[in-house]
């Protein structure tokens, strides 16, 4: 029996989820885009997708997704963890219950959808597990740690399980995106808390969502892409025999990780003083 190389994709409502469901579907895959409100995705079923809902922070949503899949088609050949956002802010100045959700969306539930579709793929002795890191995944930037954390974790994870699930058939890709013009920078600028005027991070905090939002319209995004950038690389990555073990997308993923690959910890930290205001009293 032909192994299912069914699709599944976390995160569809936009950006790089949605673009990857409609360029996957093109190119000839079984494609069941998810998303936490099926109804965002409804314009998805026009380019040959299924549409279920999947809610990344809820374990009876994940696994009717994955069941669902597997009555259809036999089980996730492909997953795509997608799902995740961008909580920014200054450490110290992030309430816990958003530190929570963030790793909870970006981590755990990459983590988990990770757990419930290997069955299978073990069975079956073939599949793609392809995981959205960041750049952001190898390099940190001020006022980003928690976001970036949870990156760090994902890139961990990632070659933890590429050796452990190697022999069962299984590949398991890193896609670590740059500057990618979405409503992403917008997002992650509003997840900014701004405290009142007599926080110790409030101006940091107030900079932090500016640079943010000007990255994805000023000069800077000439470096990035569109998020069909993305979903090409994933779509090359399935295609290939052997695929890499991290692609990273756009100039400015490229040029980011070159300059980190080069510097020590205090130039790093430098160039950063240079962008960013020092929180002090």
């Amino acid at each position: 029996m032909a192994p299912s190389k069914a699709v599944l994709i976390t995160g569809c409502s936009s950006g790089i989820g949605n673009a990857t469901a409609e360029h996957l579907a093109g190119d000839g895959w079984k494609v069941y885009a998810t998303a936490r409100r099926p109804e965002t995705i409804d314009g998805l079923k026009n380019a040959g997708c299924e549409t279920l809902a999947l809610d990344v922070t809820d374990e009876n949503s994940m696994q009717a997704a994955v069941n669902a899949v597997a009555e259809a088609e036999g089980g996730v050949g492909v997953l795509v963890n997608n799902a995740g956002y961008s909580q920014s802010g200054a450490v110290e100045s992030v309430p816990m219950e958003q530190v929570h959700h963030q790793f909870e969306t970006n981590v755990f539930g990459l983590l988990r959808m990770s757990q419930l579709v290997l069955p299978n793929m073990r069975e079956q002795r073939w599949g793609k597990i392809v995981n959205i890191s960041s750049m952001g995944g190898r390099l940190t930037f001020p006022g980003g740690g928690l976001y970036h954390a949870t990156k760090y974790a994902v890139e961990a994870i990632s070659d933890a399980l590429r050796f452990e699930v190697r022999g069962f058939g299984v590949d398991v890709i890193v896609i670590e995106p740059g500057l990618i013009v979405t409503n992403f920078g917008e997002a992650a600028s509003a997840s900014v808390g701004v405290e009142g005027d007599g926080g110790p991070y409030a101006e940091f905090n107030r900079r932090v969502a500016r640079l943010t939002s000007e990255a994805y319209k000023g000069p800077m995004a000439k470096l990035g892409a569109g998020p069909e950038a993305v979903a090409r690389t994933i779509a090359r990555a399935l295609k290939s025999a052997r695929p890499k073990t991290r692609y990273p997308v756009t100039p400015s993923a490229r040029l980011m990780l070159m300059q980190r690959r080069l510097m020590t910890d205090r130039m790093w930290d430098l160039v950063m003083r240079s962008q960013f205001p020092t929180p002090k009293s």
